[in-house]
């Protein structure tokens, strides 16, 4: 499928390592970077190629961007060692992070300016649909930019929702979809950790709910990692203190209340502020708990 064309992945994190290896599955030509040598090593060790200077990119005709946030994502393009002087004319950067669509309209410009094709594509999906190659995409950007681009979308996933032809609609969408994600987070703790107050165990919501108009995607996702007491990050609670404040963020700009992401918000901070940031986000239902003097499985005497 993607014979010819050749890629660059920026960030081999949890996400980023699972897009390198499906562009590789796919037939690409792949070069990972990561501040992380020894991530460097995995994708190498699975027959990708690793940048060993800016002059790597010369030859891509496709960058993926997938680090943390629009910090990152800018000083990874621009800089002082960005990669946008390095790239050819007419490549194509997919820039993955969550970020406002205010940020996403301003890479496009001075991408643009440099003579280089940006795709506003944030990605949805997690761990396990990057490893497929499965992801949702949310994208906007020109029409040559897709075209560009197209090689390494269809490889990394399995729907790219085209939403406008300039930058923001991608980073919108993501927006409300973290919204969501991030809400339905906190309530699914919530929910445990009540009916654990009414007697209610965590494998039995797990049995039941799931089977149940009040189940979601979330739910099914991590209530199983609270019942086992397995807290090994797959987005981890920090996460959502950024993603939920560009949510906060872009709607105090809008003057749009948004009262539910206030109150999922402040559990996130909760749970950061008692040593939990680096722990899968199903760990937002240790606040709950702790207030409610409850023991989660797992915790034994300590909870």
């Amino acid at each position: 499928m993607g014979t010819g064309t050749k890629a660059a992945v920026i960030g081999l994190g949890s996400m980023g390592m699972g897009i390198a290896r499906s562009l590789l599955r796919a037939g690409l030509d792949t070069r990972g970077a990561d501040v992380n040598a020894a991530a460097c090593e995995v994708f190498r060790a699975a027959g990708g190629g690793v940048v060993g200077s800016p002059a790597d990119y010369a030859d891509r005709d496709v960058v993926v961007v997938v680090v943390v946030n629009a910090a990152q994502t800018e000083a990874v393009l621009f800089g002082e060692t960005g990669i946008v002087p390095h790239l050819a004319p007419g490549t194509a950067i997919v820039s993955c992070a969550t970020v406002a669509p205010d940020f996403a309209r301003s890479m496009e410009a001075r991408c643009r300016e440099a003579g280089l094709l940006y795709l506003d594509a944030p990605i949805s999906g997690g761990q396990v649909r990057a490893n497929d190659g499965t992801l949702a995409v949310m994208a906007a950007g020109v029409p040559e930019a897709f075209a560009k681009a197209r090689p390494a979308l269809d490889a990394m996933a399995a729907t790219v929702f085209e939403l406008g032809d300039a930058a923001g609609p991608g980073s919108a969408m993501k927006a409300v979809n973290q919204l969501l994600v991030g809400v339905q987070l906190a309530a699914m703790g919530e929910a445990i950790t009540f009916g654990m107050t009414q007697g209610v165990s965590p494998e039995q919501f797990l049995e039941v709910i799931p089977k149940c108009a009040g189940t979601s995607w979330v739910l099914e996702n991590r209530a199983p990692h609270v019942v086992a007491g397995d807290y090994t990050p797959l987005s981890a609670v920090d996460i959502w203190l950024k993603d939920l404040g560009i949510v906060s963020d872009i709607a105090r700009g809008a003057k749009f209340s948004a009262p539910l992401v206030v109150a999922a918000l402040q559990q996130f901070a909760a749970a950061s502020g008692m040593g939990l940031g680096a722990e899968d986000d199903a760990a937002v239902t240790k606040v709950y708990a702790r207030n409610a003097r409850l023991t989660l499985p797992g915790e034994g005497q300590d909870g």
